[in-house]
């Protein structure tokens, strides 16, 4: 009976050797004697063990693995006197129960002298393992099975193992097995042989150990290094079990070695050329490849030209005129693309790759197709707060920014005017093939009103407007619909300190043009030039009358005079 809930004791059991004679002055039952086989039938074997009586072992108990007894007259052979003389005076004897006590025995001899033995893990009980040591059941713990807590110890039935014995009672049938402790005294031995050896550049074989996320164990003969997920391939590795499972042998390069702490880094890939050498020569700028997508990220996708080469496609270069928002868009992991090498940086190891530039690009052709002035009609795309884009051709899409829609109106938000699907028509203004922008204008389409202004409010016009908003600068009078002139608060009227005292928004009022700039869209008005130039007028009048006044005076001075000299000149002929 196995039984692991025992402490481990230290003391010898009591010795088999009483149970073995070499010589059998008395033959009684329970004693373990040498025989020779003398001759077997389907089921007794006949054993002579010197007494005056042959003894009879059922044939079963000669049966090997197999199920096939191997039987030949003249074999020694021990075996246990179970009855002396039945009542048909034949001494009846085991095989079996000797080969136990054999076991037992030798299992003893292994204790005593802390030897090693050899069994089969046979099953799984309450706390660990059964082991089968020729036909006696022992008990494995879980924590003696490796040097690594093992969480699976089903994996290890039915292997076969040499095992301490760290407890023996054969009274009670205890017996209680380490393979740990084995193992572990391998491994010191080896440890100390390896360590003598161990030195930075050296490439040494090991056996993996255990696998993790980021890298894999080594067993380098009692001695464990740990080979980084990075030191693993040139190429680009998900998990370490791409490569590797549990078990395997590996040359691997010491890459650093702390004596003191007995920590060892190791690297796979640098036992294999750097692939990056030369790599400007193997992929000048313009070279047209096929490689395979292996990752994606948010600004691109990396493409494997050869196992440990990588070239980056941003995403600026997938697509003349798409715009691409993520890569996923256009490519996927394990897709195989075309495209061209950019750049080249074999110090930053690093390769630039476009896939646009594999197709000729359309904005070359763009300027010539639509020159500025060209009316153009397409639907809406999208309506942002800074204008419209309107799609010209596939992937071509050209913006009206919000100065662009009209002369006059004061466009705060687009979605006011324009939704997506809008057909909309406008005109070219200008065609950035370095940048690959395409700018449209709606207002374009119609004659600029500002042009106009000049002629129909020239400086010195008096107009009438109503005040649409007032600031500390000044206030805008609209003078006729869409069209404003500032009146700066100097402007105002004399002896004004603040303009919205002295002027409120929806107010009708008289201005002055006193200044036009159609190119900037710009009028300036002054309401205190109204007051001046009528007290100008004014003082013209006065002026005026007077002048007329002292004419008429002058007139009839001169009147006076003529009658004067004529009645003077009509006395003067009567006398005569």
């Amino acid at each position: 009976m196995v039984d692991g809930s025992h402490e481990p004791q230290t003391e010898t059991e009591e010795s088999f050797a009483d149970l073995f004679e070499q010589s059998v002055p008395e033959i009684k039952a329970g004693a373990v004697v040498n025989g020779t086989i003398l001759r077997a039938d389907p089921e007794h074997v006949l054993v002579d063990i010197g007494f005056k009586s042959e003894g009879l072992v059922p044939t079963w108990q000669f049966a090997n693995s197999k199920g096939i007894a191997d039987i030949e007259p003249g074999q020694r052979v021990e075996v246990m006197v179970e009855e002396v003389e039945n009542e048909d005076g034949v001494v009846l004897l085991s095989k079996e129960k000797a080969d136990r006590v054999r076991v037992w025995l030798n299992l003893a001899e292994a204790h005593e002298k802390d030897q090693p033995v050899e069994g089969v893990i046979t099953g799984r009980v309450k706390g660990g393992l059964q082991v089968n040591l020729n036909g006696v059941n022992a008990f494995l713990p879980g924590s003696q099975v490796d040097l690594r807590p093992v969480r699976n110890l089903e994996r290890v039935i039915g292997e076969t193992h040499s095992f301490k014995i760290i407890k023996f009672n054969q009274r009670r049938g205890n017996i209680v097995l380490s393979r740990r402790a084995l193992l572990e005294h391998e491994r010191q031995s080896m440890r100390e042989d390896t360590l003598k050896d161990l030195e930075e550049g050296a490439v040494v074989e090991g056996i993996v150990k255990n696998l993790t996320d980021y890298g894999a164990f080594v067993d380098l003969g009692g001695v464990d290094g740990l080979l980084h997920i990075t030191d693993m391939s040139w190429g680009r590795i998900g998990h370490p079990s791409e490569l590797f499972q549990v078990g395997d042998t590996v040359k691997v390069r010491v890459l650093r070695f702390d004596r003191d702490s007995e920590r060892v880094s190791l690297g796979l890939k640098q036992t294999q050329p750097d692939p990056w050498q030369n790599v400007a020569q193997r992929y000048p700028i313009g070279l047209r490849m096929r490689g395979k997508v292996v990752s994606l990220a948010d600004y691109g996708a990396f493409v494997e030209l050869e196992p440990g080469i990588e070239g980056l496609i941003h995403i600026s270069e997938m697509s003349w005129t798409k715009r691409v928002k993520h890569p996923s868009k256009v490519v996927a992991i394990g897709d195989e693309v075309d495209c061209l090498v950019l750049d080249v940086d074999e110090g930053e190891r690093k390769i630039s790759l476009g896939m646009k530039q594999i197709e000729p690009n359309p904005w070359t052709v763009l300027e010539q197709k639509y020159p500025a002035g060209t009316r153009v009609t397409g639907v809406v795309r999208n309506v942002t707060n800074f204008g419209v884009f309107v799609g010209i051709e596939e992937g071509i899409d050209g913006l009206v920014h919000v100065s662009d829609i009209s002369w006059t109106e004061k466009i705060r938000d687009p979605k006011e005017m324009f939704k997506k699907g809008d057909e909309l028509e406008a005109v070219v203004l200008r065609v950035d093939m370095e940048n690959e922008k395409f700018s449209l204008g709606i207002k374009q389409m119609t004659r600029d009103p500002w042009e106009e202004i000049p002629n129909k409010y020239p400086v010195g016009t008096k107009i009438q407007g109503t005040v649409t908003s007032v600031a500390d600068f000044g206030a805008f009078v609209e003078i006729e619909p869409g069209i404003e002139g500032l009146v700066f608060a100097s402007e105002v009227g004399r002896n004004v300190e603040n303009v919205h005292d002295a002027i409120k928004q929806g107010q009708e009022v008289e201005a002055l043009v006193v200044r036009v700039d159609a190119a900037e869209h710009k009028i300036a008005l002054s309401i205190r030039a109204i007051d001046d130039r009528e007290q100008r007028e004014a003082i013209e009048r006065v002026k005026q009358q007077e002048r007329t006044q002292s004419a008429t005076l002058a007139d009839r001075s001169s009147g006076l005079e003529d009658l004067l000299r004529h009645l003077r000149r009509d006395s003067g002929d009567g006398n005569g």
